[in-house]
């Protein structure tokens, strides 16, 4: 089986930099959308970026978990006290997490707002298109689940963030952020 990594050529280095989001940028988003709790697992697609800042921020709290499932009734309970969660994983521990979405989530009508790296997505390409099947299935899979989901790649695409979670709360219903790109650290 061979791996292929995202192109990292001069040029598409200097593209990627220019229009990536940075981690303090989502950090904001996340505090604007009223958002007190950030449940995580570590992952290597938001660890430096926005792991590591959440942990020392004294406006939100980081609720270190296991299993990314766990992070789903983490933040059902947090949603019935009237507090407003982030669950942050990658895309791995949402197609681990899918039974606990479909039942909590979904069929219980709850505003799980998840916040998904799509780890070694490609780029220049959108995520249906991956060469990578984990993040390729991503999109179809909270399709058929009717769930709401944002594809986070630009500095302009941060405004749905603030959004996309009002929505979620508001509607009761839950909704998946894709960050298309690592965050950068800046």
């Amino acid at each position: 089986m061979t791996f292929d990594w995202p192109d990292t050529t001069l040029p598409n280095l200097i593209a990627e930099r220019a229009d990536t989001i940075s981690g303090r940028a989502i950090i904001a988003a996340i505090k604007a959308s009223g958002v007190e709790y950030v449940v995580s697992v570590p992952d290597i697609t938001t660890s430096e970026s926005l792991l590591r800042p959440l942990a020392t921020d004294r406006d939100l709290h980081l609720v270190r978990i296991c299993k990314e499932d766990e992070g789903v009734g983490i933040c059902a309970g947090l949603s019935f006290c009237d507090k407003r969660a982030l669950l942050l994983i990658q895309n791995t521990g949402l197609l681990d997490s899918i039974n606990a979405i479909r039942a909590v989530a979904v069929e219980y009508s709850l505003p799980i707002c998840m916040m998904v790296g799509l780890l070694a997505k490609e780029v220049d390409r959108p995520p249906a298109a991956s060469a990578n099947f984990g993040v390729r299935i991503v999109e179809p899979i909270l399709d058929v689940m009717g769930i709401e989901h944002h594809l986070l790649e630009t500095v302009a695409d941060v405004a749905f963030i603030k959004s996309a979670i009002g929505k979620a709360y508001a509607a009761s219903a839950p909704v998946a952020l894709l960050l298309g790109r690592p965050p950068s650290t800046r």
